[in-house]
């Protein structure tokens, strides 16, 4: 079942666009249009699986007529080997949308193994991961969704999904002589009721003043695990507390140890490595 996914028909048609702006000659020249077959998706390394039903969707955009079938579903575990889905019909059809399937199976199922990873080290602790708007334009939703089978949870979809005043907003209202804790009164007086107010500090002295101001979560960037922790026990039944900023794999366990209730990767989705993925043609 293809996901249901803002703007996915669209997506698939830009990308065939893209890769099909001239045609596709070397199929044309070469593979005669009666001629038929059967290719299936294989994992060449062990991850976790996103996408199998966009890539699919690929092969059913540039003709109808070819036969898809998902052998296993999105956020499954998968080995080197593994058969995750299958398309028959005409060999051409299938040989022009080979790559913009593939771009977009073994992208979503790089973001959800690395997010799996990132969620497996901060099992047993209170920290939840989630990601960010770091995602390649036009790609979000699809980016999000494999965050999501990966495991890890969706922070703001686009910039209306909350109030989340950053280090520069308050740069500039500074210069206007407003203080930290006057800036999030502001945003509290003029925000909808239903909307939650998230504010970025870099300082234990800036985390009292956004309490003070009103805000529902406290954004720690780039605070070292001692100092976070201190934040974290300042919070305490009062706000909840995101830690951003230089997250890896190697340290992500000792920060989700200080207590916080969220972990924000820019990386899961700004520095996506595919998983190796391809597709194999049955003799």
């Amino acid at each position: 079942m293809i996901p249901h996914l803002p703007g996915l028909d669209r997506t698939i048609e830009a990308a065939l666009a893209e890769d099909l702006a001239l045609g596709d000659p070397t199929t044309t020249s070469l593979i005669p249009v009666h001629l038929t077959g059967r290719a299936s998706f294989v994992s060449r390394q062990a991850g976790r699986l996103a996408g199998i039903d966009v890539a699919l969707a690929v092969f059913k955009r540039v003709d109808p007529e070819l036969r898809t079938k998902a052998m296993l579903l999105d956020g499954d575990i998968i080995e080197p080997g593994a058969v995750l889905g299958s398309v028959e019909g005409r060999v051409a059809s299938i040989l022009t949308g080979e790559r913009t399937a593939l771009n977009f199976l073994q992208r979503m199922s790089g973001i959800a193994t690395a997010t799996a990873l990132y969620v497996e080290a901060v099992a047993g602790t209170t920290a939840t991961i989630v990601d960010t708007r770091k995602t390649a334009p036009g790609l979000r939703s699809l980016d999000k969704y494999a965050v999501a089978a990966g495991g890890g949870k969706n922070h703001r979809m686009c910039l209306g999904d909350g109030i989340l005043i950053k280090d520069n907003h308050i740069a500039a209202l500074r210069a206007e002589g407003i203080s930290l804790a006057q800036v999030v009164k502001r945003a509290r007086t003029r925000a909808p009721h239903m909307v939650k107010i998230e504010v970025e500090v870099e300082t234990i002295v800036e985390a009292q003043e956004a309490i003070k101001g009103g805000a529902d979560v406290i954004l720690a960037d780039n605070i070292a695990a001692d100092e976070l922790a201190k934040v974290v026990a300042l919070a305490k039944g009062k706000v909840m507390v995101e830690a951003s900023g230089g997250i890896t794999l190697e340290n992500v366990a000792e920060i989700a140890r200080t207590g916080v209730n969220l972990i924000s990767v820019g990386a899961l989705t700004h520095s996506v490595k595919a998983l190796d993925i391809g597709l194999d043609y049955d003799a």
